[in-house]
């Protein structure tokens, strides 16, 4: 199915609402039936038809169809929240006595997810290093059930062999779930590649505009069946028609802002290039990245959001550089129109900021949809003040 379809046509019935281009917003709580036969069908099946926007609703029917067909996956549910896409990917196929394996660092809310709630339940998870298929092969045990994978990670952007993985967990009969936030289905399809479920901040590239927070999960007609008829009803976490409206509008730009979001990385990267001031830059598609062959052989692109490890070793000249910036917001998340800036050292505490640890002197940026000589003239800037100080 071709891309410019899937964004402009697919599951849009502009017949049945008037011609109209746009697809309309179908703001309604509940959904009136002609006979109690309808509504008796409904109560026993909530995905057969239209009874309550808590579960279906035609604006949000519309983005799923869209999106699971961008993930190449038969279904697709979305939620209020990529947090909430997460916890519902991962309950479903668990129980007390599992044990869930997942890559190191995760994103903090799936690792809350497995630190903090499942082992109320007696679910425990053994963190890896992803790099490394042999380190999930040794951490399977035999109620291991879950290989939870992030690829990339969204600050060294460490990368998993997707195939390789799906492979030895099909082996085990063990489900497979990787958060694709960095690619998005553009530039990342884990389901093509044997992948379970995949999911996706929708916050970030499919919205665009930073105004809606909601999360994606694709998968197989049966998986997203069976999450839509108890955690997604139960939880009430379902995304609403006007948040799905507005990410239905984000789509419609979706690969020409990607497309300008990496022409402007590239320009901004080989400005930096060699800056005294930084230690190294770590982006998947630069040759200097130590996954770069794996990134290029199953990503098709790369934008966004890249790193510097500064050489600088004190918290606060790290901070007050970040400070400084005149272009870049400090602030998380990323694939709006404004570019971000974030230090790793936001997160830790100065007594326990080590700089020898080079991830603390790690500092996110977001390239953004400004002119990238206007951006990096400012980071420019702000290294060189920084380089000064050395």
């Amino acid at each position: 199915m071709e891309l410019s379809y899937i964004l402009n046509h697919l599951a849009e019935e502009r017949d049945q609402y008037f011609g109209a281009i746009a697809p309309p917003i179908i703001q309604t709580s509940n959904f009136a039936v002609k006979t109690i036969d309808e509504l008796r069908n409904l109560f026993a099946d909530e995905s057969s038809g239209y009874l309550y926007s808590r579960g279906m609703n035609p604006t949000v029917d519309i983005l799923r169809k869209k999106l699971a067909a961008l993930d190449e996956a038969e279904d697709c549910l979305v939620f209020n929240s990529g947090a909430a896409a997460i916890f519902c990917s991962v309950i479903p196929f668990i129980q007390n006595g599992d044990h869930i394996i997942s890559v190191k660092n995760p994103y903090s809310w799936a690792q809350k997810c497995f630190d903090l709630f499942l082992p109320k339940f007696g679910v425990h998870t053994s963190y890896v290093d992803g790099k490394n298929v042999e380190n999930f092969q040794n951490a399977i045990r035999e109620n291991t059930k879950i290989i939870y994978l992030e690829s990339p990670n969204s600050w060294d952007y460490a990368i998993q062999d997707l195939s390789l993985l799906a492979q030895l967990a099909r082996s085990k009969n063990i489900m497979t779930i990787c958060d694709n936030s960095y690619c998005s289905p553009i530039y990342q399809k884990p389901i093509a590649m044997g992948i379970d479920i995949s999911i996706q901040s929708a916050t970030k590239y499919i919205g665009g505009h930073s105004d809606t927070v909601a999360g994606v999960l694709c998968g197989s007609h049966e998986h997203i069946r069976g999450i839509f008829q108890l955690e997604y009803l139960l939880a009430g976490n379902g995304i609403q028609a006007f948040n799905a409206w507005l990410l239905l509008r984000g789509l419609r730009t979706l690969p020409a802002r990607l497309d300008r979001l990496q022409n402007s990385m590239n320009k901004v990267m080989d400005g930096l290039r060699n800056h005294p001031a930084i230690d190294r830059m770590i982006f998947p598609f630069d040759a200097t990245f130590p996954q770069y062959s794996l990134a290029k052989k199953q990503m098709s692109g790369a934008c966004g959001l890249m790193t510097l490890v500064l050489k600088e070793r004190r918290q606060k000249k790290i901070e007050q550089f970040c400070e400084r910036l005149e272009t870049f917001l400090i602030a998380v998340s990323w694939g709006g129109h404004e570019s971000l800036v974030i230090p790793r050292c936001a997160g830790i505490q100065p007594d326990d900021f080590n700089p020898d640890d080079e991830s603390h002197r790690m500092v996110r940026f977001y390239i953004g949809l400004e002119e990238p000589d206007y951006l990096l003239k400012d980071m420019l800037r702000g290294l060189d003040q920084l380089d000064q100080r050395q």
